[in-house]
């Protein structure tokens, strides 16, 4: 469905528009709110999640089918924020489904290994050049942990760098405008992404005690702004010179090929991290690496952890990696998601406004600046209420992504769906223009 008519008018200004918004998507959900309500008497902050988290309070989704999901309020949207690249094979894939189910009639909980956890080692061991050894965990927020300190151990050093903009996790975030009270008090040192320069300095100043280098090949919580492939080769390059282990977080960029970026590109860490989509929608999370830095853990390190080689996530993911997301599968939806920001990025272009789209492959993010940013920056106020506006104004036409304005392709999104998308967008660009001119970023 389109926007409603009251909410085209150009007489509204930026503020006036967003508050009109909010109001007709609250005033269309009164169940959601009515749950929200609820959930604030036992729930800090009503909600367990803070990304989903959005006024005046987030839409209920109660029911999906392959790229499909239904609120509690009987609305239907097509489904592009893909649950932030975790959801790559939809809701519904029924050979996962069926995978789960076989395992469940088994038993759950056997404390033990089990044949699932080799079978899905040696898939990703296979994958991804960097990885000669893997663990498992449940999140990809433990899977940076566990390498950070794998890392320390290895070298008997302590500090880490990190970029501003990155995120590897709840506890792990690196915000532009400054530190985060939920990041851990480790010895953090900070350089600029994609700043060969920066990086450089920040390392060679902290070389005698720098045990690692953790970087997103491409910042996905940042905004999908994709790492200079020269940048990625600098990180190389000065691990090598510094004795610190390089560490790529492809927790959302492993879906880029069967490798990863780092296939893609050629370009090999010493370690990498990896989470979201591999157990096929279940919880997961795993850290891998070379050899002698991963042997840490067959005496020196413990690892813990009650879930880290459940059977629903192994079966799972032996299935979804070993069946479904084939080499060529992973390389066909980096192409289609690669056109679609091509197109997308011609609407904003064809409505002279300051709209454009960053990413990589399947994953993208909006921007209402031009040129398109190849590095975090902090938004204006402006841009804040115009990316809040592209939100709701998308939920209208039927649309669901994150509220930050990423989009997560999911296998199930068809031709069809994403011609849906490119329209929204354009009527977006047309209905929106001059708060668009008049609140967007140029030069």
């Amino acid at each position: 469905m389109s926007a409603a008519p009251e909410l085209r008018r150009n007489s509204l200004d930026l503020p006036e528009a967003v508050e009109a918004a909010r109001a007709q998507y609250a005033a269309r959900r009164p169940r959601s709110a009515a749950l929200h309500a609820g959930a604030l008497e036992v729930l800090a902050g009503g909600n367990t999640r803070t990304v989903i988290a959005y006024e005046p309070f987030p839409a209920a989704m109660v029911r999906g089918e392959d790229c499909r999901l239904w609120d509690l309020d009987d609305h239907a949207y097509l489904d592009l924020c893909g649950e932030y690249t975790a959801g790559l094979f939809g809701h519904s894939e029924p050979r996962i489904h069926d995978a789960l189910h076989a395992v469940l009639r088994r038993g759950i909980n056997f404390a033990s290994v089990g044949p699932g956890e080799e079978k899905l080692a040696r898939l990703i061991c296979g994958r991804f050049p960097s990885i000669e050894r893997v663990r498992f965990t449940n999140s990809g927020t433990e899977a940076n942990l566990m390498a950070l300190t794998a890392a320390r151990a290895f070298t008997g050093r302590a500090k880490i760098m990190a970029f501003r903009g990155g995120y590897h996790g709840g506890v792990l975030t690196f915000p532009i405008t400054g530190a985060s009270l939920a990041t851990l008090p480790l010895p953090f040192v900070m350089a600029d992404y994609n700043d060969n320069d920066s990086a450089a300095a920040v390392a060679r100043a902290n070389a005698a005690d720098l045990a690692v280098i953790l970087v997103e090949p491409m910042q996905g919580s940042g905004g999908c702004i994709p790492a200079r492939p020269d940048f990625l080769a600098t990180l190389r390059a000065l691990a090598d010179e510094t004795g610190a282990v390089l560490i790529f977080d492809e927790v959302m960029t492993s879906r880029h090929s069967a490798g990863g970026v780092q296939a893609r590109l050629g370009i090999t860490p010493d370690m990498t991290t990896l989470g979201k989509y591999i157990a096929g929608g279940m919880s997961f999370g795993a850290f891998g690496g070379r050899a002698d830095i991963m042997a840490l853990f067959g005496g020196k390190l413990p690892h813990a952890g009650t879930f880290n080689n459940n059977v629903l996530s192994m079966a799972a993911g032996g299935v979804a990696m070993g069946e479904i997301f084939t080499a060529e599968v992973a390389e066909a939806l980096y192409q289609r998601g690669e056109a679609l920001r091509a197109r997308l990025n011609a609407v904003g272009a064809a409505a002279g406004v300051p709209l454009s789209f960053t990413g990589i492959g399947s994953m993208l993010t909006a921007q209402f600046r031009i040129p398109a940013p190849d590095r975090p920056y902090v938004p204006t106020p402006g841009e804040e209420q115009l990316r809040e506006l592209f939100f709701f104004d998308m939920l209208e036409a039927g649309i669901y992504l994150a509220r930050r304005g990423m989009v997560a392709l999911s296998l199930p999104v068809a031709d069809a769906d994403l011609d849906r998308f490119v329209a929204a967008v354009a009527d977006f660009a047309e209905n929106r223009a001059e708060l668009l001119r008049a609140d967007g970023v140029t030069g």
